[in-house]
Order: C-alpha cells, then structure tokens, then sequence
C-alpha cells in the first residue's frame, strides 16, 4: 500500500505540506529580517547644525562607535538643501585616537571624505564643547591630516594650529613643475585658454592658489565665474587628488579678499585651509606679511604663519545654528 502524502494547496498548484511549512517558516524570518533592514535604514539621529562664516556643517556625536554611524550616500540626502538639512558636510566626533581627545571624520556633500576642513574642525570643537558643558579649552583632534589643536578662547572665537604646511609638490600633490626647491611657487598652468600663476599648498589637504595671470593681470574676485571655471582647476589632471583653488585678490599686504571653489563642495562662503594655504602662498611669493587678514564671503579670518614654530594658527567663529534629529 502506498502512503498518500499531505497537501496544501497555493493558488491552483498543489503543494506538499512539508514544503508549506518550510515556505511559511522562510516567509516569517524574510519579514522579521526586512523589518530589522527597515529599522536600521530608518535609524533616527541627534544633530547639531554649526556655521563658520557660512561655511556650515552638520555635526554628529559619534563617539560610541569608530565608523560613522551613517554612510556617505546618506551625507549627500542630509546635506541636499531642499529635500535634507543643508550643509556643506557632514562632522563625525569619533573616539579618540593616539592619545586625543576625540577623532574628527567628515563627508562633504557629495559624499567624498577630505583629509581636513578649517571651518570644520572650529565648529566641531565648539560641538564638543557645547555637548560637554566644558569650559574654553585646547582640544586634540586626530584628522587624517594628522594632528590639529583647536583652542576655544573665552570672547567665543576658536584658535586653531593647524601645524606647518606641506609644500613639496609631491606631498601637495601636484605634478606641476617646483620652481623654488621642491615647491610650486607662481608655476604656469593652462586653464579656460588663459595662462594663471598657481602656487601649491598642503594644509593635510591640497590646495592650488592663484593671485592673476602670467600676463600679469590681477584677480577680481567679484568678476569670477566661479561655477564655472571652479571645476577646471578642481578636475585638472596636474592634480590627481583633486583640488581646492583660492582666487585671491591682494587689497594690501595684511589683507586679501578670497574666493573658493572646494573639492567636493564646490563654491562655499569660506575655507579655513583655503584661507592658511593662502597666507603661505602669499608670503612665498612676497605679496602678503605672515600676519593677514582674510575676507571670504561669509566674513574674515585671522591667519598667522609664525616664522619661530613654522606652523599656522587660524582664528575665527563657530556657531550654533540649531539642533534636532532627523531619520536616515
């Protein structure tokens, strides 16, 4: 006699009830494992959005944990203007690293990840502390620039070492020719059928600064088709790690106005590495004193190269903007 084997039935198809329960079984763990994927896409997170000069950031105490708790496509949405918060990046406070502080990761707004961002680590610091209830104090951040020492001084500014340039072109980097030992100093570079005078500088980030042309016109930055011309230097290939490029123009040797089209970013109302980089390029090729002035569009900074310790000291604001959370 032959056992007869129990059937269910799905739709018109006969189905072995063993293989039902298996098929139920596997629908319950796919749902159970769906809804786990849903609420970790659908996590909600504490922020705080910080501005330098208009140069504006979302900050994230992520201390917990030693990744950033959401990725770089999730940066991008956060950082969109009209369908996320709005900002340039995204500010990471990470555990501590190498006897710091706290560790500082970011992701600009089209979800790259730079070494170091001046504006940046100012608002990060004064994030920190607003978080911590803590008094003014000197910070030791690890970046992948290495090493940076916010000082939040008691008047609301922060003071930033933000250590000695790089200038060797290789570091910066940069396969334009050195013209003053290892660095690039006024080197000529072909860009929209003009002929500009770039010098190089690395602040842990590279940076390609031009005050005019060979031809000895001087920048205006008001008359700058910054979206325009921005990408061309951004994307050269005499850069192949990219570039932020300061267009500089010199109102007298402790004050320049400058304009900037960051990598990743693209035109921002400041850059606190764009406006050190500037100052050591300025000082290299004789147009600026070491102490200088720098206006951006969203307000100065006040960059010092000491000639003693050979490293830059940045002073400028970072503020609160507001806080909240958001899902991601």
């Amino acid at each position: 006699m032959v056992a007869q084997q129990a059937v269910c039935t799905s739709g018109s198809r006969a189905v072995p009830a063993a293989v039902a329960s298996r098929q139920q079984q596997r629908r319950r763990v796919g749902g159970m494992q769906a809804r786990r994927q849903t609420a970790r896409c659908a996590a909600s997170i504490q922020f705080a959005k910080y501005q330098g000069l208009g140069n504006d950031f979302i900050l994230v105490d992520n201390r917990h944990q030693a990744e950033p708790v959401i990725s770089p496509e999730q940066a991008i949405k956060l950082c969109d203007r009209n369908f996320g918060i709005g900002g340039d990046g995204v500010i990471f406070a990470l555990p501590p690293s190498d006897g710091t502080d706290y560790s500082m990761r970011i992701f600009n707004s089209d979800g790259s990840e730079p070494e170091m961002c001046g504006n940046g680590i100012r608002c990060l610091a004064r994030f920190v502390a607003d978080v911590d209830g803590s008094q003014p104090k000197q910070h030791k951040v690890h970046t992948l620039a290495g090493l940076i020492q916010p000082n939040l001084l008691a008047d609301g500014q922060v003071c930033v070492d933000m250590g000695e340039p790089i200038l060797k072109a290789a570091d910066v980097p940069t396969t334009l020719q050195p013209t003053q030992g290892e660095a690039v100093v006024q080197q000529q570079l072909e860009v929209d059928g003009r002929t500009w005078l770039m010098t190089c500088v690395s602040m842990g980030n590279p940076h390609a600064i031009t005050f005019g042309l060979a031809d000895g016109t001087p920048i205006k930055v008001a008359e700058l088709d910054l979206p325009r011309i921005g990408p061309m230097f951004e994307h050269n290939p005499v850069f192949p790690a990219r570039t932020n490029t300061e267009f500089v123009e010199v109102l007298s040797p402790g004050h320049v106005r400058m304009h900037v089209w960051e990598r990743g970013a693209g035109r921002t109302l400041a850059c606190g590495t764009g406006a050190c980089a500037t100052v050591v390029a300025g000082v290299l090729e004789g147009k600026t004193e070491r102490s200088c002035q720098v206006d951006l569009p969203g307000g100065p900074l006040h960059i010092e190269w000491r000639e003693a310790d050979n490293r830059i000291y940045m002073t400028g604001p970072a503020e609160l903007v507001f806080s909240g959370s958001v899902t991601v």
